[in-house]
């Protein structure tokens, strides 16, 4: 028994000392965490240096754009051809994908040879072989040739192509033993359809070219939607990932991600490598047919790795580290040693076995412990291999979670290669050190069951699916995008309404109110004094002390408080509502310690009123979700003043009530004399302007001119907008408080903005384009798209991670496609309605330009509102509007910086002027 251990105890002894043996001979090869991720921040220098568009060209990682913008969604369906050329066969396919989308998928194959005089030969002779081959698996699968219909290709071309678009691609190089000539430089996707044409009678459209690696990624991204990340290792190495549109100089447009094919197999070739590289790497590259060219694939990928494992042992044999310092003819002959060998030898149980009899067939006759060392030395290579690829992949999951601005990121990698597939420790390896070198990244590695050439025929299917997908997107959003044409006619029907309006007696009748405000004064700039303010025109009322100082010190400081208008309030009793109001004042004279003051005061009050008088105004009709009851036809100052008195605290002297566009026009007349138009686009949606009073019948005098509150928000409730009025108009003017009332701001104004979107949203959504096709219950509550969503979505500065995040809150699992569209639809709605603004700005414009007799008109219009004041793009799209349809008037816009509740006061200055004559 103790001869037993005793034995058992030499053989440890004896395989430790030839393991450390080979361990102190291939140090170099044994690379400490420490050492791979500086090797994978080197990596990530090479990256970054290859996306910019000034360095790319001396980059040794290319990072090639494929324009591949979108992975499989589960949509796709239908039946494609795939060509796979990149190895010593080259393979047909046919895929059909099931219309259940991931349910099913089902491949025919064929493969086919490829002849060395082939591979170096012409390369129209490639290409002729490449369609011949086609054809003939075409006709061995009975499909039909003479049909005038094409069928999708895609290309699996497994060598670095300089892309500018998925269906074109020029070659940079040729690798593993492909030499054919006159291919360099140029397309080989037109190289192969010129073959198919040379060969006649194949009706196929080549939609896609796509690398391995790509295909790769498509592959697994079918059934793992969250695989962003390809990797080959296999005959050859490399990698390809999804990358932010942003950051890819060498392509235009900042929208969405484009797949990138690193081309990591030249890393290093810059130098970057050097003090990693051993003196047998370097016997590989001088024996190769590319020295120094293709450095980290020639430490990685299964090309190399047997010979490397040949070239370690020949050197430790004739140090007589091995096999008694013998060699055979076989151990020195480039080749005998294959990767296939190295998986054989680094079997579990039976890789001793395995290393004895490979070392036999060499010529060899290794004790067992040139086995044990031997083994070893596959196990060095072989790991250092996994090593680098872990590293170069670590940088890849590193940038993707930081561009995706994440703590811990959750992703997949689609994984392929017969390195990859067939050693027995590689894989777990890997995935092990990947792990280790990136703890924040929780990696999903799913194995390519279908190879890349799969991936080809998704390329195509997503290729067809979006152009699918775009035709049906842009035919629901064409009717928001109005011609020259169109917005002429909205000019020309919003002037015929504006006349209509001001005709004495049939004012009550038309869309378009055109209400006389009883302003008929601009401010001097002379007005002074203390006033009481108060605004209404929302969810939120403000009152406000408005203290006006003249002369060389002129100012005006306003001191104010805002209180909510609960919304069973908005929509209670009209009693309820004014008595709310006269509480918040009560609360704001305790607050300024004014109860027993009696000042001046200016209301603001922001619904459409028929005014007899500067401070008498019947309110016509509740807009913005005010419902409240027994207001419409009275008297709002009334109102107000009755519900002081049942109060019963204080007293008021109303001098004016204006509506908010009245106020926004004063407050902006005051910096700025020759502001004559106010316009609010935020909530709501209004313009006044000073009109002549010849002009308006309903009030007795010719002399002078009065503000004209249009209340343009009804026009179109007589029908002049149907021709542009949308099925989603209809809908939301369906869903509303006022049916078939406030067209106009129902297409322009924040109040509906949001709920357009929502509604184009769902319809999108419930024909598949997107969102998967699933309708969230939260998409379907009215009112849940705020408008200030547009706003934020259409920022400039806003990537389309951050849309992503937006819509998150909403509870919808948007890809970056989906925000691409999103973002999209909120650009049509909001434009439309920044268009329809301009265009009924433009006739009062050319309006008052004709009244006034002039060829030219320079004037100011004074603008409050958020949509106007915080949306990127709306004011900027409404001033050219108004450019273009106005072309004799020189429009400025000034915003109201203290908004219309300061233009009520300065109203009641000039009002309290005009009485005490000054």
């Amino acid at each position: 028994m103790l001869a037993v251990h005793l034995l058992s105890f030499y053989f440890s002894k004896l395989q430790e000392d030839h393991v450390k043996k080979v361990d102190r001979y291939l140090h170099a090869m044994r690379l400490s965490d420490e050492q791979l991720l500086d090797i994978s921040t080197r990596f990530r220098t090479q990256m970054e240096k290859g996306l910019s568009v000034e360095s790319n060209a001396t980059a040794s990682v290319r990072m090639l754009p494929t324009h591949v913008r979108s992975t499989p969604d589960g949509s796709e369906k239908g039946e494609f051809l795939a060509l796979d050329l990149g190895g010593s066969k080259f393979k047909v396919l046919l895929v059909k994908v099931s219309e259940d989308g991931r349910g099913k998928v089902d491949m025919e194959s064929q493969s086919y040879p490829l002849p060395e005089d082939v591979l170096g030969g012409r390369g129209t002779d490639l290409f002729d072989h490449v369609a011949e081959s086609l054809k003939d698996f075409m006709q061995r699968n009975k499909l039909d040739l003479s049909t005038h219909e094409r069928r999708s290709l895609g290309f699996t071309f497994s060598f670095p192509c300089r892309q500018t678009k998925v269906d074109e691609g020029v070659l940079l190089s040729w690798s593993k033993n492909f030499k054919a000539r006159g291919v360099l430089g140029t397309d080989v996707v037109e190289s192969l359809r010129q073959a198919v044409d040379r060969v006649g009678d194949l009706k196929v459209n080549v939609l896609a070219l796509v690398n391995d690696t790509v295909g790769t990624m498509m592959t697994c991204g079918f059934d793992e939607r969250n695989c962003e990340v390809g990797v080959i290792v296999g005959t050859g190495t490399n990698a390809c990932y999804m990358e932010e549109m942003r950051h890819i100089d060498l392509v235009e447009g900042d929208e969405g991600r484009m797949c990138i094919n690193t081309e990591w197999g030249a890393f290093g070739d810059d130098g970057m490598l050097d003090d990693f590289i051993t003196e047998s790497d370097r016997e590989i590259d001088a024996a190769s047919g590319h020295p120094g060219k293709q450095t980290f694939e020639k430490m990685v990928s299964g090309m190399y790795l047997g010979e490397l494992v040949r070239i370690v042992m020949l050197k430790m044999a004739r140090r007589g580290l091995l096999f008694g310092g013998r060699v055979s003819d076989a151990l020195c002959t480039k080749g005998k040693l294959q990767t296939a060998h190295v998986a054989l030898m680094e079997m579990y149980k039976e890789g001793l076995q395995n290393t004895w009899n490979i070392l036999m067939e060499l010529g060899l006759q290794p004790s067992e412990d040139d086995c044990v060392a031997a083994q070893h030395v596959c196990t060095i290579v072989s790991f250092r291999s996994a090593n680098l690829c872990a590293a170069a992949l670590a940088a890849i999951l590193t940038r993707i979670r930081e561009n995706k601005r994440l703590k811990s990121l959750r992703t997949t990698v689609g994984m392929d290669g017969t390195v990859y597939r067939t050693h027995p420790q590689y894989a777990k390896r890997l995935h092990k050190v990947v792990r280790r070198l990136v703890p924040e990244c929780h990696v999903r590695f799913v194995l390519s069951e279908s190879g890349s050439s799969k991936g080809a025929a998704m390329v195509t299917a997503v290729a067809g699916r979006l152009h699918s997908q775009r035709l049906q997107v842009c035919h629901t959003l064409a009717p928001f995008s109005l011609s020259p044409g169109q917005l002429q006619q909205v000019r020309d029907r919003m002037r015929v309404d504006l006349e209509r309006g001001l005709r004495k007696g049939t004012h009550t009748g038309t869309p378009v109110k055109m209400l006389p405000s009883f302003v008929c004064t601009l401010p001097s700039g002379n007005e002074w004094g203390k006033y009481l303010a108060l605004d209404l025109g929302g969810t939120n009322f403000r009152v406000m002390v408005v203290k006006i100082r003249s002369g060389l010190r002129r100012s005006v400081r306003i001191y104010n408080k805002i209180y909510a208008i609960p919304l069973e309030i908005m929509q209670g009793t009209g009693e309820e509502l004014f008595d709310h109001i006269v509480q918040c004042i009560a609360d704001f004279l305790d607050y300024m310690g004014m109860k027993n003051t009696r000042l001046p005061l200016g209301f603001t009050f922001s619904f459409p009123c028929r005014q007899t008088g500067i401070d008498k105004g019947a309110l016509v009709s509740w807009t913005k979700g005010f419902k409240a009851t027994d207001c419409e036809g009275h008297d709002v100052v009334d109102m107000l003043r009755e519900a002081i008195k049942r109060k019963n605290e204080f007293d008021l002297d109303i001098v004016a009530v204006v509506n908010d566009t009245v106020g926004t026009m004063m407050t902006c007349a005051y910096e700025d004399p020759k502001c004559e138009i106010g316009l609010i686009a935020g909530t709501g949606s209004n313009v006044c302007y000073m009109e002549e009073m010849r002009n308006i019948k309903c009030m007795e005098g010719n002399e002078g001119r009065m503000c004209v509150n249009t209340e343009w928000g009804g026009f179109g409730d007589d029908g002049a907008l149907e021709d542009i009025c949308t099925k989603f108009d209809q809908e939301v003017d369906e869903g509303s408080l006022n049916m078939g009332k406030q067209r106009f701001e129902k297409m322009t104004s924040g109040m509906y903005l949001g709920e357009i979107v929502r509604q184009i949203l769902i319809d999108l959504t419930s024909r598949g384009l997107l969102f998967r096709g699933r309708i969230t219950e939260r998409l379907k509550t009215p009112g849940i798209f705020e408008t200030r969503f547009l706003s934020q979505i259409e920022s400039d500065r806003l990537a389309l991670l951050q849309v992503r995040a937006i819509l998150q809150q909403l509870g919808l699992d948007s890809t970056c496609d989906d925000s691409i569209i999103v973002k999209e639809v909120c650009g049509v709605v909001s434009r439309r309605a920044a268009q329809l603004c301009g265009a009924g700005l433009a006739a009062i414009v050319d309006k008052i330009r004709e009244n006034r007799g002039l060829d030219h008109l320079d004037i100011t219009v004074g603008v409050d509102g958020t949509l106007y004041k915080l949306h990127p793009h709306f004011s900027t799209i409404l001033k050219e509007t108004v450019k273009a349809l106005a072309p004799l008037c020189d429009v400025t816009f000034i915003l109201s910086e203290d908004g219309s509740g300061k233009g009520a006061a300065l109203i009641t200055a000039v009002a309290c002027s005009l009485c005490r004559g000054v």
